[in-house]
């Protein structure tokens, strides 16, 4: 019959044809690349043009004949029209790197995510030392009280357990976890409660828009172990606590590193704030009383630290607890955990905390002011902190000589002062007032170290 063709959709195809033995019973034939339109090909049955939709329509890479092509060698073909590029939009979260091309496994940079999302690096994590590898305080605590950098052993209640930072246990691809041992079979009342959390700072998650209709989506996912098996719980606060989002996860083999994820519907509703206050706490629950726990997997109004029903780790005399690898995300699945390099870490966890007593990096301080009898004196470090730090930071001082606590030391009298109180100027520099208990002699270098908190 003669041709009966149509302009061909501007689709993108390389030239090429495709052969196939026709056999008098068979309708349908597997094309060897998916066409959009009957318009984008040539058909040919033994010799003869065949009409586009009359005599055949295409599905994806299946040509289907309105009647069998008689048997024959190679008496069908179809061959595939070059074109000009036609441009698609496709619907969000259709196309992953398998649509791109067969041999695409991996986009270059960004690991098939979009930056800020997915495998990109750049602030990914809204968590700071998520692989509790700094630990600028280096020690163990059994009261309410900051651990590893940026996490806070939250508690209401002491001497139940221990925490500390562990480099003896934790999983492939880590070097450190936040361990917790349980002191005693402790039953706690209604109000009590245990826990690690961490405060996010409300500049570092304002691009969530949680309290609004555009709220964003996250996932929380950390690596855990325990010698309790069973359901734990956590949640997520603002910084009012006055809307929570309690969850759960279960632990399913004792001691032995197990990854959980949990993706969180944005909150649409409640005070966020934005600011270098707190904008997110985030909480993982090691034992809550009644009051304090509630219905996992939804957003309440109310204070709540853990989901009911939940796992108590200081309920067991001796129960072990380790966590590591936490990120806090956007977006509804976890990705790898990102892992910043030492020095930024570092830096980040300043901008909250920096130490420079017992001599660690300590940078040489005194002046040259000349005093005359005044217990009010100013001692200019001629310096800046190591970063800028969050806010104007509570200072506390250790003499250079003897590390006494709240002293500062005369490098020629030999003699300790007690500092009664003092005044940061800002968040930046070193240079502060110190009201002291006695006044030093005329010309004496006053030496310290200090602890630099300005946590949230």
């Amino acid at each position: 019959m003669a041709y009966l063709g149509s302009t061909p959709e501007t689709q993108t195809f390389t030239s090429g044809t495709d052969y196939f033995n026709g056999d008098g019973i068979s309708v349908s034939f597997t094309l060897s690349r998916p066409v959009a339109s009957v318009n984008d090909i040539d058909v040919v049955v033994s010799n003869v043009v065949q009409q586009p939709s009359t005599a055949y329509s295409v599905s994806g890479t299946t040509i289907t004949f309105t009647s069998a092509p008689p048997s024959g060698t190679a008496n069908v073909y179809v061959r595939y029209l070059s074109t000009i590029t036609q441009t698609i939009t496709p619907s969000p979260g259709t196309v992953g790197t398998s649509q791109l091309s067969p041999s695409l496994t991996n986009i270059p940079f960004f690991g098939g995510s979009t930056l800020g999302a997915g495998n990109a690096t750049g602030m990914k994590n809204r968590l700071i030392n998520g692989g509790m590898v700094i630990d600028q305080r280096a020690t163990s605590v059994t009261t309410a009280n900051w651990t590893v950098d940026r996490f806070y052993y939250n508690t209401n209640v002491a001497s139940k357990a221990t925490i500390a930072k562990s480099t003896a246990v934790y999983p492939n691809g880590f070097i450190a976890s936040l361990g917790v041992t349980s002191s005693s079979a402790y039953s706690l009342s209604s109000t009590e409660y245990f826990g690690l959390q961490q405060p996010v700072e409300g500049l570092n998650i304002s691009d969530l828009a949680w309290g609004t209709a555009n709220a964003k989506t996250v996932t929380l996912s950390f690596w855990v172990r325990s010698s309790l098996t069973g359901t734990f719980g956590g949640s997520l606060r603002n910084s009012a606590v006055t809307r929570s989002y309690p969850f759960s996860y279960t632990i399913s083999s004792a001691d032995t590193w197990e990854q959980k994820s949990i993706t969180i519907a944005g909150d649409t509703t409640g005070t966020w704030l934005t600011t270098n206050g707190v904008g997110i706490f985030v909480h993982f629950a090691l034992g809550a009383g009644s009051t304090l726990s509630g219905s996992a997997g939804a957003w309440a109004a109310g204070n709540y630290v853990s989901a009911t029903g939940a796992t108590s780790v200081v309920g067991t005399s001796g129960a072990t607890f380790y966590i590591t690898g936490v990120q806090l995300e956007e977006g509804n699945a976890a990705t790898s955990f990102e892992f910043r390099d030492y020095g930024r870490e570092l830096a980040m966890c300043q901008r909250y905390y920096q130490t420079a007593k017992y001599g660690i990096n300590a940078p040489a301080f005194g002046t040259s002011n000349s005093y005359s009898g005044g217990d009010r004196v100013f001692l200019q470090g001629g310096s800046e902190f190591k970063v800028d730090m969050r806010a104007a930071p509570t200072l506390t001082f250790y003499s250079a000589q003897t590390r006494a606590v709240g002293q500062v030391s005369g490098y020629s009298s030999g003699i300790n002062y007690v500092v009664n109180s003092t005044s940061s100027p800002d968040n930046r520099r070193i240079g502060l007032y110190l009201q002291l208990a006695s006044s030093p002699p005329t010309f004496d270098t006053l030496g310290f170290y200090f602890d630099a908190n300005a946590e949230l």
